[in-house]
């Protein structure tokens, strides 16, 4: 029996490797050419990988590492080697991938058990009992995993008397605030070597330049504790805040560890709980984080696995236009914007507020196609992966689906100088609508507002909202469709 451990599985307690004989580990590359990832993504899944290998290999394994084209390439030659093979992996969170896989191993005369994924705590059958109709709510959710795990939990009921500390962590920083320090891991010459072969083989988007993500299980787990020692007690409160000059701010930069499967989430909890306990974390910052790894990610694995593929299907508000040039160029004045997309091209990453109420907020208020939203976010972004990015892009961030989610997460130009200090210094005037120094997000907000009226009146919390458009007057209005109309065309152009 051969257990198999796909790129993102690398845990070296996994479940799957109990009692194994020896493990495979495949290099495809294949997938690799399918879209121009970003060569930081690329080269941490690659050098995690190939690290995974030799730390199995000291850790006494037997490792069959294959580097071939693709699955089925590398499954001939294994086969070839051990006719009949039984494989045993852990059911991997991608739509249709297991069958996929299962597919592979059979037409070539193996077998394929899957088991359980332990990068998660709740299991699919587990959800699927808890939950029992198609009504997907975060919270109610929420509540549960956090009593049947008995997290920050007092008996029954949450510590600190709250279940989430939400208005606690919406607070901007003082001017005179510095981020806590970042811990960079220095690539090896393993990790170089595999950074280089990158950069030759593939055609990618980002910056290859000042690659610093953790690859090994220990980096990841230094990682962890620095985030806990240095950037959890600054977390809570400044979740929710854009700073200009900061990609990081006080947040983990744990994900792709955690995606990868260097790090499991209980280990990221508990320790994240351990601070609190020794009163070296505030609760706010505590449970603001568990709720992102607890709640907020297992939650999305079940969305996604419970609504494709029909998720991806279509758009509640049914838009065409392709992805302003500025996503790939970085090219715009507008300067959270220009920001938030050259930290994704620097470094793989932006932190939540960036992506949900700067990257993907103007996407749906300039009406491009969510699927090359989704599409960009997906190979932009070292921590993403199909059954991550889509639920959230697609649902969150353009309201493209409302399985999830009870109206669109978009802003007018007011919400991103409120949380963020960029306002000031941009050659847009954040308090105009119109006039050619407007702030586009307000007149692209109203315009949309305008336009899906008949699909976002009566939808959730979006009443307040139209009781401010319904103030507007037929010459504001004319304005407001003119300037916006205007903004789409110079931004398709690559102008704005």
């Amino acid at each position: 029996m051969t257990v198999w451990l796909l790129g993102d599985q690398l845990h070296p307690e996994h479940h799957v490797l109990d009692g194994a004989d020896r493990v495979l580990l495949i290099e495809a590359a294949d997938f690799a050419d399918r879209r121009p990832y970003h060569p930081q993504k690329l080269g941490l899944v690659f050098a995690a990988m190939r690290h995974a290998r030799d730390a199995l290999r000291e850790a006494g394994y037997d490792v069959e590492y294959r580097r071939a084209d693709s699955f089925g390439d590398a499954l001939d030659a294994h086969f070839e080697a051990s006719p009949g093979d039984e494989l045993r992996l852990m059911c991997p969170p991608s739509d249709g991938a297991a069958a996929r896989l299962r597919e592979l191993v059979e037409s070539r005369g193996g077998s394929l058990t899957l088991v359980d994924d332990d990068r998660f705590l709740c299991s699919p059958d587990a959800f699927d009992e808890w939950h029992g109709d198609d009504s997907f709510r975060h919270e109610n959710f929420y509540r549960w995993l956090r009593r049947r795990e008995g997290i920050l939990m007092n008996g029954d009921d949450p510590v600190g008397g709250q279940w989430n500390f939400d208005e606690s962590n919406r607070e901007t920083p003082p001017d005179d605030w510095s981020p806590p320090p970042v811990p960079r891991y220095d690539p090896d010459e393993l990790t170089r070597e595999t950074l280089d072969w990158v950069a030759e083989r593939f055609d990618t988007w980002g910056a290859p330049e000042g690659f610093a993500w953790p690859v090994t299980r220990d980096e990841a787990l230094d990682a962890l504790d620095h985030f806990v020692t240095h950037r959890l007690p600054e977390f809570g409160p400044y979740q929710d805040a854009i700073v200009g000059g900061e990609s990081t701010l006080a947040h983990s930069l744990l994900s792709s560890s955690l995606n990868l499967g260097l790090l499991k989430p209980r280990e990221a909890i508990d320790a994240a709980v351990g601070a609190w306990e020794r009163d070296d974390a505030p609760i706010e910052s505590v449970e603001g984080f568990v709720r992102q790894v607890l709640g907020w990610r297992e939650f999305m694995r079940h969305v996604y696995r419970r609504t494709m593929p029909e998720l991806v299907e279509g758009d509640l508000l049914d838009r065409s236009r392709a992805l302003p040039p500025l996503y790939y160029d970085g090219e715009t004045r507008m300067r959270c914007l220009d920001e938030a997309v050259s930290h994704v091209y620097d470094h793989g990453y932006a932190h939540h507020i960036e992506r949900l109420m700067v990257l993907s907020n103007f996407a749906t208020l300039f009406g491009a196609d969510p699927g090359e939203l989704n599409e960009w976010f997906h190979f932009g972004f070292v921590d993403a992966y199909h059954w991550v990015t889509t639920p959230n892009v697609l649902g969150m961030g353009t309201f493209a689906t409302d399985a999830f989610t009870s109206k669109p997460y978009v802003s007018s130009g007011n919400y991103v100088d409120r949380m963020s200090d960029h306002c000031a210094a941009c050659p847009y005037d954040v308090n105009a609508t119109t006039g050619a120094d407007a702030c586009p997000f307000n007149a692209l907000y109203w315009d949309f507002l305008d336009e899906h009226e008949e699909t976002l009146r009566g939808t959730g919390r979006m009443g307040l909202m139209y009781s401010h458009a319904d103030r507007k007057d037929e010459a504001e209005w004319t304005a407001i469709r003119e300037r916006a109309a205007r903004l789409r065309e110079r931004a398709a152009e690559g102008s704005l």
